[in-house]
């Protein structure tokens, strides 16, 4: 039914044909009527409501037409229990009107407003031929025309009506035929990845044609085939790969299934500025983030020359140390995340290959879950959206005027390379604008609602379970320094032009030991350990001062005096005894004993023996010398020096022989 009520008020009469014009008049006319066509109105303001079948017709197709504006265009009929030949034909025609403009729907729905109305005043009481002309009057289509809508309802079910009353037109029926051969050549040259143009292809192919005789439809002919071709076929094959995968709708990840610092997520940015190593290197510095999934909030980041494990490793370790231990992580497939020593002992690592050998990593130590994004595939992270933002905030910060690159060779600003910032003062900009981020309100993901991502955080991360970091397991996040040798002096240990020394590194001086550290904090404390893995203690930084700077100096006074006053606490609690009680306890030595009598006396030569054997051994030596060609005259040049030698031995040996008490 077009009006589903059928009652009307004198207030909706006034103004139809056929009726009186004011709403006094209409109350008195109608006052006659019936129980069955007339009765209280319902609602505010009270008064009669009658039956539209006791109004005039002309009133009746009025009322009819003016209620069919108002209505919406019917769906579909629900699928009913039908002949399968019929049902068929009822899919076909609404399957055709779908496919219609919208000017010929709503044709087709003023038709079928004005076929209803026609059948209600027949419902109503009146003849076919004066209900068609009553609403011919009211809607100004001529009364054959409505005869012919009427016929062409006839034995169609009511629910069909619609699409059977569309107008039909029949537009172009036919179309020039194109030779297949043609056809194939002219997607070859226009299904390319070097995408010509339709109209390039098509004059090609005119070339061909004449050459091969084939007789070629219109340009626009062509076109209109192309459009034929299904648009991700046409994508794949000009746009290539990964242009067929963008016009796939993306996932939409529910990042709601996480509480804080349930799940986070790393990746790396190089950022478009030049910046000022203290080494004087200038480069674009490299961030590596951290980034909480639920919130989206930005947890750490550590700053660096290039992306490498170490940057890594110490940012998960400032994320554990503030925050607590993630249980799962979801990693860039960047050599760097992939590092044995971040996730060495992982097994389902994209690179290298695991061995068992292996360091175990610093996030499989902890017993962090460790899932891998799909390489080359940003949207499989959610920190590149927050790059997005960094790079407009901090690349083209005030603060860093000049140092801008432009994010592509393209784009380079007209003062490129007029300027490098110092690492500090990036830093400062690149730590404010973080923070900034996190704090800034009116964001619409998800669970935002308006909050910014710091809200999000505090709200879930002050009700769920945090697994929390301990001193022992955030050391395993530093650097390590193995075969540091410390000093056979006073023990102290020298790294990258610094020195750290502790009371524990005393027993150790002149050993080899492992030193963790952080890079960028190397004035902060660095933990000691042995090269077999045992913790030694922790070693502070030992700056030096300035030559005449006197508050150092009696400031290391004060720790030296410190460092002797104990030492001699605990050597005197060490040594208990005195040296002389030591001493009072040593016992007596045994009186000395008469040696025993000998049994065989060894015979000694005299001196005047053994002289005279040496005389003897003098005369073969000469006779020798005399034996040999030339001899002679170094035995005349030798006789006198050798005289002399034995007389001063005669006399040595004849005083001792004096003196001896024998």
């Amino acid at each position: 039914m077009i009006n589903s009520r059928g009652w009307f008020s004198a207030a909706e009469l006034v103004g139809r044909p056929g009726i009186p014009a004011t709403r006094r008049s209409i109350s008195r006319t109608l006052a006659t009527l019936g129980a069955d066509q007339r009765r209280r109105r319902q609602g505010r303001g009270g008064g009669w409501e009658y039956h539209i079948s006791a109004l005039p017709p002309a009133t009746q197709a009025a009322l009819l037409t003016m209620n069919c504006q108002n209505q919406k265009e019917p769906e579909a009929p629900a699928a009913t229990e039908q002949e399968p030949e019929s049902e068929g034909k009822s899919a076909a025609l609404w399957q055709n009107f779908e496919q219609r403009p919208q000017t010929i729907k709503d044709r087709a729905t003023e038709r079928l407003q004005m076929v209803r109305a026609v059948e209600q005043l027949i419902d109503g009481g009146l003849s076919k031929g004066e209900a068609v002309r009553a609403v011919a009057q009211q809607t100004g289509v001529g009364v054959s025309t409505l005869k012919r809508y009427r016929q062409r309802t006839k034995g169609v079910d009511p629910g069909d009506w619609l699409p059977i009353l569309a107008p039909r037109l029949a537009g172009r029926v036919a179309s020039a035929e194109i030779p297949p051969p043609a056809w194939e050549t002219f997607k070859a040259d226009y299904l390319r990845l070097e995408r010509p143009a339709a109209s390039a292809c098509y004059d090609r192919l005119q070339r061909v044609a004449e050459k091969e005789g084939w007789p070629l439809p219109s340009y626009a002919t062509f076109l209109r085939r192309l459009r034929e071709i299904p648009h991700q076929v046409r994508t794949l094959a000009r746009k290539g790969q990964e242009a067929l995968k963008r016009s796939y709708p993306a996932q939409v990840r529910d990042h709601t299934v996480y509480r804080a610092l349930e799940a986070v997520n790393a990746d790396g940015h190089k950022f478009d500025t030049f910046v000022r190593f203290p080494d004087g290197e200038v480069c674009r510095p490299v961030m590596v983030a951290w980034q909480d999934i639920s919130s989206g909030k930005i947890l750490s980041h550590r700053v660096d020359k290039t992306e490498n494990a170490d940057m890594i490793r110490l940012a998960f370790g400032d994320l554990a140390g503030r925050f607590g231990i993630p249980e799962v992580a979801f990693l860039d497939n960047g050599r760097g995340f992939a590092s044995k020593w971040m996730t060495g002992q992982t097994k389902t690592r994209f690179r290298f290959k695991i061995k068992e050998e292996d360091p175990q990593g610093v996030l499989v130590a902890l017993g962090v879950k460790v899932r891998w994004a799909t390489p080359y595939h940003g949207q499989a992270k959610p920190i590149e959206r927050a790059f997005r933002d960094l790079c407009e905030y901090v690349a083209k910060h005030p603060s860093l005027a000049g140092a801008y690159t432009g994010n592509a060779p393209g784009n380079k600003p007209a003062n490129y390379g007029s300027r490098a910032v110092d690492l500090a003062e990036f830093m400062a900009v690149l730590d404010d604008e973080i923070k900034r981020h996190n704090a800034r309100s009116g964001r619409r993901g998800q669970s935002c609602r308006g909050r910014s991502f710091d809200e999000i955080f505090n709200e879930s991360y002050t009700t769920g379970p945090i697994r929390k970091s301990t001193r022992e397991q955030l050391r395993l996040c530093l650097l390590a320094a193995e075969n540091v040798t410390c000093s056979r002096q006073d023990a102290s240990i020298s790294l990258h032009k610094n020195r750290y020394w502790s009371e524990c590194l005393a027993p150790h001086a002149g050993r080899k030991v492992v030193v963790r550290f952080d890079p960028q904090d190397l004035h902060g404390v660095g933990h000691v350990y042995h090269l077999s893995g045992e913790y030694i203690g922790a070693a502070e930084c030992v700056q030096p001062a300035g030559f005449g700077d006197t508050e150092a100096a009696r400031e290391h006074a004060r720790k030296r005096n410190q460092y002797n006053r104990k030492t001699k606490e605990l050597l005197a609690i060490e040594r208990t005894m005195t040296p002389q009680e030591v001493a009072a306890q040593l016992p007596q030595a045994e009186p000395e004993v008469a040696p025993p009598r000998t049994q065989v006396i060894k015979m000694v030569p005299s001196p005047a023996a053994r002289w005279a054997g040496e005389q003897d051994a003098e005369q073969d030596r000469l006779q020798e010398d005399r034996a040999e060609p030339g001899g002679m005259a170094k035995l005349l040049n030798a006789l006198q020096f050798d005289k002399e030698e034995q007389e001063k031995k005669r006399q040595a040996d004849l005083l001792a022989l004096f003196e001896s008490p024998q």
